[in-house]
């Protein structure tokens, strides 16, 4: 017992500070080089110095780590909360907490499943936040004036859509030349996007109207910078329609998200945003040919539609059954009526004989007449007499309604003499020859009616609208085949029936 306090008492003395110092190059002596696996916990980004601190964990420890702000900048893979990597580095002790940690030169992902599982972890936050709303998607032009192309210049990729695009329908094409993969890709390709949107319209570079990100096939690290959240960004925020490239078909970056249009490949790509060419041209011509047909249908159509319906129209032989029937109806009655008429003005006549007994009658009621007016007239002059007192306002009135009212008496007569006038313009048989017909009389001024009751040699007078002119027969002409022709006046008078022609030009 004394041996062993004797041991204690004697063992060298250690500061806290050479103490640390000491453990400081045990660990770095024994681990000076290590790679650990683990999930990032506590990570809040880099600190205002530029140095990041977090931890590394699995089911059963943490150990501390810290990347310092020049490594910071050169890591290909950037540490996220969560992310299950592979840390390359030296261990060392940090003396003011009496704790290890591992300062961190490299890291990578912990195998495909490490990175599936960042870039799902990742996909969720940019669609929580509404990137890749199917509302911000925007159309792409039917035919672009331009397209920019965002893919490495001396890759496969460019020649492979410019010949496309040669073959569908040749457009101007601006390349953005990038790199598509390595630490610096994502930012280039992010950078290209926005240059894109901030050319001016009719700047010395030309806009493009649809932006192509184009990158061939690759594994999945090597597609990593296209699933980056600041290309992601870069693309939602794009006003130009944008169409993501990358990959192969079975590839799926998180910009095939954000971009408006995704293409299975790059090839693809140029077929989506041009049409093809030859089918526009024959699309066109087909229209022109419709164009060009539509009005001949139309008229086609106008012209059944017409003949349809001029079938519907009345003739003129209907037109005039009824106004024919109407005047036969009348010339049976005519000759009733001018009997009837003349017996009514022989029963006046002779009711109207003078006897010594009318002309009784008649003086005594002209006396009474008489007696009456002169009653009449001395009442007139007391009344004048009476008025004579009437003031000249009053006079002058009783003579302007005097004018008014013979004035009116006048219009009234003329309206009538007008009348009249044009009933005996419509009965004239001036109106007639007006319409091109003309009057034939014979020498002594007869109306000749029928070409039977003229002889060859005879002088004929024949009146026109404009004037008369003398001529003479000559041989007839065979008549042409016709109707028969509708009795006369003077022959249906003779037969005892009506005219059913009614009254003639040539009856006076």
């Amino acid at each position: 017992m004394a041996e062993h306090q004797d041991t204690r008492i004697n063992a060298p003395e250690w500061s806290v500070s050479e103490l640390s110092a000491a453990l400081r190059r045990t660990v770095e002596d024994a681990y000076g080089h290590v790679r650990v696996r683990g999930e990032i916990s506590g990570y809040r980004g880099p600190h205002s110095s530029g140095h990041a601190y977090f931890s590394l964990k699995d089911q059963g420890a943490r150990l501390d780590a810290v990347i310092w702000k020049g490594t910071f900048a050169r890591l290909r893979l950037r540490p996220e909360e969560g992310l299950e990597v592979v840390a390359t580095g030296r261990l060392t002790t940090y003396p003011g907490k009496s704790g290890y940690q591992i300062v961190i030169e490299a890291l990578e992902f912990a195998g495909a499943g490490a990175i599936m599982a960042m870039l799902e972890e990742r996909k969720q936050r940019l669609q929580a936040e509404g990137l890749f709303d199917a509302a911000r998607k925007k159309k792409l032009p039917y035919l672009p004036r331009v397209i920019g192309v965002v893919t490495s210049p001396t890759g496969a990729v460019i020649r492979d859509i410019l010949h496309r695009l040669a073959d569908r329908f040749p457009r101007d094409v601006v390349v953005w030349p990038v790199r598509v993969q390595g630490e610096t890709s994502a930012a280039e390709v992010a950078a290209a996007i926005r240059g894109f949107n901030a050319l001016p319209a009719g700047g010395p570079v030309p806009r493009p109207d649809v932006i192509v990100v184009a990158r061939g096939g690759g594994s999945l690290e090597d597609l990593l910078g296209f699933s980056e959240e600041i290309v992601v960004r870069a693309a939602a925020e794009s006003a130009i329609p944008l169409v993501s490239a990358v990959g192969h078909e079975t590839d799926v970056t998180l910009i095939d998200f954000a971009a408006d249009l995704r293409a299975p490949t790059p090839t693809a790509a140029a077929e989506l945003v041009v049409p093809v060419r030859s089918d526009l041209i024959a699309q066109v011509e087909g229209l022109g040919a419709r164009l060009a047909a539509a009005p001949v249908r139309l008229q086609e159509r106008r012209r059944a539609d017409l003949r349809a319906l001029s079938r519907l129209l009345p003739t003129a032989e209907s037109l005039l059954e009824a106004p024919r029937q109407r005047l036969d109806a009348a010339g049976d009655r005519l000759p009733r009526a001018l009997a009837a008429n003349a017996v009514a003005h022989r029963v006046r006549l002779a009711a109207a004989r003078l006897s010594p007994q009318t002309l009784r009658t008649r003086m005594a009621r002209s006396g009474e007449r008489f007696a009456a007016q002169a009653g009449r007239l001395d009442m007139l002059g007391r009344a004048r007499r009476a008025a004579f007192g009437l003031s000249r306002r009053g006079l002058g009135d009783l003579s302007r309604r005097a004018g008014r009212a013979i004035e009116g008496m006048l219009r009234a007569e003329r309206r009538q003499l007008a009348s009249l006038s044009q009933l005996l313009e419509a009965l004239s048989y001036h109106g007639v020859l007006a319409r091109g017909f003309a009057l034939v009389r014979d020498a002594e001024g007869r109306a000749v009616r029928a070409a039977a009751a003229v002889a060859p040699g005879a002088a004929l007078e024949i009146e026109f609208a404009d004037g008369r002119l003398a001529a003479r027969a000559e041989g007839g002409v065979p008549p042409r085949p016709e109707a028969p022709a509708r009795r006369t006046r003077k022959g249906a008078a003779r037969a005892g029936g009506p005219d059913p022609a009614g009254p003639t030009l040539f009856d006076r």
